[in-house]
């Protein structure tokens, strides 16, 4: 299985400071927010990564990372992501290097207190289809809402008013190789983008997702409050302790 992090897009929301650089480069606590999604694939047993960045600083990513061999890893791929297309644009431009195999997918500003390698090894034993990892939250209207039926996902629900869970679909996903294909059925939404919600929904309606809770704490960082919120889960938590136990 390979990994792919999501890191391009503008970073509107965090503007002055993303006036000058990438979003994923800003400092979460002690270590650019982009280490963190790293480390989240290299825990799961993943060392094969591609980065989609995007913006006028992509070229700051390989001045940071080079080939990845502060993470232990041979080299890393890099890729760029033309404007703001959405997560599933972005996502279609790794095909050729998924070259077939199942991916899993990281957002850039996603942070984990744990880790995904259940959850990871248990989707190598599934052999096909997607997972979802599933965070219960007090806020479920702000992101993308599973409605559940036992341990199956009936539909996802982008933003509701009324949302049918109190759980989130963070971003961390796993697919096989037909998700390309998935991806060129889209259509732009009311936003203009290709949505990650409708490549979800289309394995829901195959009958091919499946999902794990995800264990420990989980938050974004593409806000103020939230970039502050990660920070402080870091400092606390002691970012050498980030990755212990398993999720899922």
């Amino acid at each position: 299985m390979k990994g792919v992090i999501l890191a391009g897009g503008l970073g509107s929301r965090l503007f002055p400071l993303t006036k000058i650089t990438n979003k994923h480069l800003l400092p979460v606590y002690d270590q650019p927010m982009i280490y963190y999604p790293i480390r989240t694939l290299i825990n799961a047993g993943i060392d094969d990564i591609m980065i989609v960045t995007g913006g006028n600083s992509a070229g700051d990513f390989l001045k940071l990372l080079g080939n990845g061999k502060d993470f232990g890893l041979k080299h890393l791929n890099y890729t760029y992501q033309e404007g703001e297309g959405g997560i599933a644009d972005a996502l279609s431009l790794v095909e050729h290097f998924a070259d077939d195999e199942p991916i899993c997918v990281v957002l850039g500003d996603n942070i984990i207190e744990r880790n995904i390698r259940q959850a990871a090894d248990e989707y190598r034993a599934q052999g096909r289809g997607a997972k979802i990892m599933l965070k219960e939250v007090h806020d479920p209207q702000r992101f993308g809402v599973p409605e559940l039926d036992g341990d199956k996902v009936l539909r996802i629900e982008e933003k509701p008013a009324e949302p049918k869970s109190n759980y989130a679909v963070i971003g961390i996903y796993f697919y096989d190789n037909t998700v390309f294909d998935v991806i060129k059925t889209l259509v732009p939404s009311n936003r203009g983008e290709l949505e990650i919600t409708d490549v979800n929904n289309h394995y829901i309606g195959r009958g091919e997702m499946t999902w794990n809770e995800l264990d420990g704490w989980w938050t974004d960082a593409g806000t103020f409050e939230s970039l502050l919120r990660a920070s402080n889960l870091v400092s606390e938590t002691g970012a050498n302790n980030l990755g212990q136990g398993s999720a899922g």
